[in-house]
């Protein structure tokens, strides 16, 4: 079998990161030769992801079976096209996010950078489990080690404030899996004999009305790193941690890997066209007002927050909230737009706090009310900002516009006047609290005392990430093909 053949690929996808931390590890007191090998592992992952995407959108379905519990439970992988999605997005940024943090934490003299790579490779590597998971077992296994793996790196600092960040992110997405998803794994085999993700779901006929609802609010309370309130407070804790962890937790990784798999679990477990088809409908009706209620809010407290990366954490909480809610409509178009959002979102975010560590290694600012006239000192950095910034209020010529046109069409198909009602209520709130930020960087004078502390753009290698990830942002605008057909390729009808 060709080393390139598709089950290989598989396999590489999910050892490289894992042997890249190794690598990294041994690498330690060699500075250079360390982030050498995690861009060289970064690039390696990628490579492997790509070589995988001419069969997806062939049709094929490649697997791998590794180990069999029960009957109907079993660890196995399987490449099918929201998965393929969810690991493009985290390889290609993972790579971005390396030049980045090299640059943040030489910057910053961060201590224990080699543990900070190792546990950002491991953090990829449980990434890929859970994108190429065949089963909602195998998801629920590297789901809980993505949580696990990226404890240290919320508690980086090792300050009070780190640790009790750590503790409240730790606490409440091991907590919420305890209590919620371990049972809806269960019940689901016993329902079902099985937990594997099919096409149209596995649940048609098996449960009721209210056995659907129920099971439903299992899993989406159970799969907390979606951010959903009441179980998002997860998230504004972990901003304690650097930058580039802010920027994995939000865009590569961690609350990618609660909407992905809260939009998998729809489409694959419970089957969007049986709940729809079936007049099941209802049994989401819930979940659309607590998303549409999550969106509303979060952005109401982004509006006034002043430190800029709290208002970009509940800004992450708003916009990943339109993943559960386009999802909860069960309309073809929106659950397209939900899937087209997670790519929009990713690229939009990062940019956003890439700037924010920016700002903050060149200027030592970290609140909206310190960054007039900021955008003459670091043109690049605050030009890349407004980028991000009209992606995630839904302006062309950025992505953000056309992931919100799906959901949004989606939502008026359905005749969903509340979901439409909500989409257009947030953007005003999106565009309260990101355009201000660009008036004052752009429009305003200098402070006072910007004069005593002279400063320019970020170290380079900083510049040229967050230059990346907004091009990214403008060129999936005017190149949506991919993403779309991908998503095209999931949902079925």
């Amino acid at each position: 079998m060709s080393l390139f053949a598709p089950t290989p690929l598989i396999l590489a996808c999910l050892l490289v990161p894992v042997l890249g931390s190794i690598l990294i590890s041994l690498a330690g007191r060699r500075p250079n030769l360390r982030e050498g090998i995690t861009l060289a592992t970064a690039l390696l992952l990628l490579l492997g992801t790509i070589l995988l995407l001419p069969s997806i959108l062939a049709g094929a379905r490649p697997s791998l079976a590794l180990w069999s519990l029960l009957p109907g439970l079993e660890i196995a992988f399987q490449v099918e096209p929201l998965g393929m999605l969810f690991a493009l997005i985290a390889s290609s940024l993972w790579v971005v996010n390396s030049i980045y943090s090299i640059g943040y934490m030489r910057a910053n003299r961060e201590e224990n950078q080699t543990r900070f790579y190792v546990c950002f490779a491991l953090a990829l590597a449980a990434t890929m489990g859970i994108a190429f998971s065949a089963n909602l077992l195998t998801l629920f296994i590297f789901y809980e080690m993505l949580t696990l793996v990226t404890y240290p790196l919320v508690t980086h600092h090792g300050t009070q404030a780190a640790r009790d960040g750590g503790r409240t992110y730790v606490g409440i997405l091991l907590g919420t899996s305890i209590v919620f998803f371990t049972p809806a794994l269960i019940l689901i085999w016993l329902v079902a004999g099985t937990t594997d993700f099919v096409p149209g779901g596995i649940l048609h006929g098996q449960l009721g009305h209210a056995g659907m609802a129920g099971l439903l609010a299992l899993i989406v309370f159970g799969l907390a790193k979606a951010a959903l309130m009441p179980v998002h407070r997860w998230l504004p804790a972990a901003m304690v941690a650097p930058t580039p962890v802010s920027a994995l937790l939000h865009a590569v990784a961690v609350v990618k890997a609660g909407v992905f798999s809260v939009l998998k679990v729809v489409v694959y477990i419970f089957g969007a066209n049986n709940l729809a088809e079936a007049g099941l409908a209802g049994a989401a009706d819930w979940l659309v007002v607590l998303a549409g209620f999550s969106i509303v809010a979060a952005s109401v407290v982004a509006l006034f927050a002043d430190n800029l990366k709290r208002r970009l954490a509940y800004s992450t909480i708003s916009q990943l909230s339109y993943v559960t809610m386009s999802a909860a409509i069960l309309a073809p178009l929106s659950l397209i737009g939900a899937a087209l959002h997670i790519a929009a979102h990713a690229v939009a975010k990062i940019t956003l706090f890439f700037a924010a560590g920016a700002i903050y290694t060149a200027a030592h600012k970290t609140e909206v009310s310190q960054l007039d006239g900021i955008g003459r000192r670091m043109p690049w950095t605050m030009v890349a900002f407004s980028i991000g910034a009209i992606s995630m209020i839904g302006l062309p010529p950025a992505v953000g516009f056309i992931s919100k046109w799906y959901m949004l069409s989606g939502a008026m198909a359905a005749e969903h006047w509340l979901v439409v009602a909500v989409i257009a209520l947030s953007t005003l709130l999106n565009a309260g609290y990101f355009l201000p930020i660009v008036y004052r960087a752009f429009f305003l004078p200098p402070r006072a005392d910007e004069a005593d502390h002279p400063h320019g753009e970020a170290p380079v290698l900083m510049v040229v990430a967050l230059c990346l990830t907004a091009s990214a942002t403008l060129l999936l605008f005017l190149f949506p093909d991919l993403p779309l057909a991908l998503a095209r390729q999931a949902i079925i009808f």
